[in-house]
């Protein structure tokens, strides 16, 4: 699959598509085949390698998506196949108020790869579903802005 890396010296012109294995869901996992991206302010600073959001090494960037679930790990039952989700931005922030261990590392930061990618694999407990009056465009930009607020990551049934 071709997913967009950037890194050393780090900045746009350092953003180049490789190749990765396609992933395969572990149990409790979900596939995603990502449909839509939106960029933020963040997501430049961590093209750009700054402070905090500098990765040690090759990363995938951008935290802001949508995604169909195209595979199931074992014992997955928050979502089925053909859902469209949004993986959220601090990954096992589900619900409830800001917290530092649910905060330990966002998509798409100097932790995590982000959602640049054709697949993209989440634990089930880090997606949520998303509301059907939303195109995938208008979607992608819900789960930054939903931190951003301080407000729940956004959790809709269909």
């Amino acid at each position: 699959m071709r997913v967009l890396e950037v890194h050393e010296p780090f900045g746009v012109d350092a953003l180049a598509f490789v190749d990765r294995p396609e992933p395969e869901p572990r149990p409790g996992e979900v596939v995603l085949r990502m449909q839509a991206l939106a960029l933020n302010y963040r997501d430049l600073l961590v093209v750009d390698g700054v402070n905090r959001w500098r990765a040690p090494g090759a990363r995938v960037p951008i935290s802001d998506g949508v995604g169909e679930v195209i595979a199931l790990g074992h014992g997955v039952t928050r979502v089925r196949i053909g859902d469209r989700v949004a993986p959220v931005f601090y990954p096992g922030w589900i619900d409830g108020g800001p917290a530092a261990e649910k905060m330990q590392a966002a998509l798409g930061g100097a932790a995590l790869d982000g959602v640049c990618a054709e697949y993209v694999v989440a634990h089930e407990s880090s997606v949520v579903l998303l509301p059907n009056g939303l195109s995938d465009v208008e979607a992608a930009t819900l789960p930054c802005a939903a931190v951003s607020s301080r407000a729940s990551p956004v959790r809709a049934s269909s």
